[in-house]
């Protein structure tokens, strides 16, 4: 079977409208940023994404990963007294009280507590104390593919060879995204805990930014203001991250920017559409009619709405019979800008053909006889002229 590869080149472009126009992103002050695509984790724009810096409590994530894994919301935790004596962000918790692990939970990721990271670490770590926990925090880290990450607290206050990266904390963020009581906790903006102790949330981009369903922020001396956040707009959900800030202020702007130029500048779109005739192949013994390959299914991708895409179409330039409805025949790659496939799938007969019958093509030899016969007549008439 003979084979044909067409490449129809920047054959898609996708636009917003007549005025679009790309644009370059905001410049964040900050150590460090990006903006990720969240399905995927495409990393869509950044600035030192793997450049390791101390994180403060957006560590908090990987505490709550952990505590996640290995009880249950309900379980009973009583405060130590090491917890209730950590200082900076608390939810003033009191040494032997007993609460659950969702209220601990709620307190670390709303409020950022630091007493309530700490009873927890406490908990699951039993004999092993904070130090086991810690080492668990670490396990899981590397279960996820965080290789600029080390963790040495569970509340993340400024200790040496306690840092991240902005990639890292994106990869982190998006585990933890996954698990719905994590997701629930951090679109809290205020909760209260028994002894009528308001707690409101430190993420003030929860109230003001159209969108936002998490995650976590950070601040300390060593680690700035910093933070991650998801946002879903139009289909589309972004991961934004922005480590060492130089003010709240400062940190809650240049986040929303970068969110706000991923949405106006990528968006989610078909690149293969099911059914979709992408080639023709010839059918033996029937010169006029050809067999229609087309996509198994679609096929959306996050792209950038002026980048354009190339198909790569492989297809046989005739198939052997019989063909089976549905019976894969070709192949279909999406090629970016950069010659990366990001998508692709099979083709495949759009209808079944049976097997030629011998007197078909019978009649199409002989058809095919006389056609030759009377091009040679013409060749010779016109050598005779």
């Amino acid at each position: 079977m003979r084979w044909l590869l067409v490449a129809v080149a920047a054959c898609l472009m996708f636009v917003t409208g007549a005025a679009f126009a790309a644009q370059n992103p905001p410049k964040p002050d900050a150590n460090a940023a990006l903006v990720a695509e969240a399905v995927t984790g495409d990393l869509l724009w950044t600035l030192k994404p793997r450049r390791k810096v101390p994180i403060a409590s957006i560590t908090k994530i990987m505490t709550a990963l952990v505590v996640l894994d290995r009880t249950k919301l309900k379980d009973k935790v009583v405060v130590s007294e090491r917890a209730a004596q950590v200082g900076e962000a608390t939810a003033n918790l009191r040494a032997g009280e007993e609460l659950t692990v969702e209220q601990l939970l709620a307190a670390m990721l709303v409020e950022s507590a630091n007493d309530a990271a700490n009873a927890l670490a406490d908990h699951v770590g039993a004999k092993g104390g904070v130090k086991r926990f810690v080492r668990l925090m670490n396990r899981k880290a590397e279960e996820i593919g965080l290789t600029d990450t080390t963790f040495v607290r569970p509340d993340g206050l400024d200790v040496d060879g306690h840092v991240s990266s902005a990639r890292d904390v994106m990869l982190l963020a998006r585990r933890a995204m996954q698990n719905e009581d994590f997701r629930g906790l951090v679109q809290l903006e205020q909760l209260t805990l028994p002894g009528n102790r308001q707690l409101e949330t430190t993420n003030d981009l929860l109230r003001s930014y159209a969108g936002l369903t998490g995650v976590k922020t950070g601040h300390t001396s060593a680690a700035g203001w910093s933070q991650v956040g998801s946002a879903r707009r139009d289909g589309v959900q972004l991961y934004g991250v922005v480590l060492g800030g130089t003010s709240r202020e400062q940190r809650n702007s240049d986040l929303a920017a970068l969110l706000d130029w991923g949405f106006e500048q990528f968006g989610r779109v078909e690149v293969i559409s099911a059914g979709t005739v992408y080639a023709r192949s010839k059918i033996p013994y029937q010169d006029d009619r050809r067999l229609e390959l087309v996509a198994d299914r679609s096929v959306s991708r996050i792209v950038q709405w002026d980048e354009p895409l190339e198909e790569r179409v492989r297809a046989p330039a005739m198939v052997s019979l019989p063909v089976i409805a549905g019976q894969p025949l070709g192949s279909l790659e999406i090629v970016d800008a950069n010659g990366e496939v990001i998508a692709e799938r099979p083709l495949i007969a759009a209808e079944s053909i049976t097997v030629t019958s011998i007197p078909d093509r019978t009649s199409w030899y002989l058809r095919r006889a006389l056609d030759n016969a009377g091009d040679a007549f013409s060749s010779v008439l016109g050598l005779l002229r």
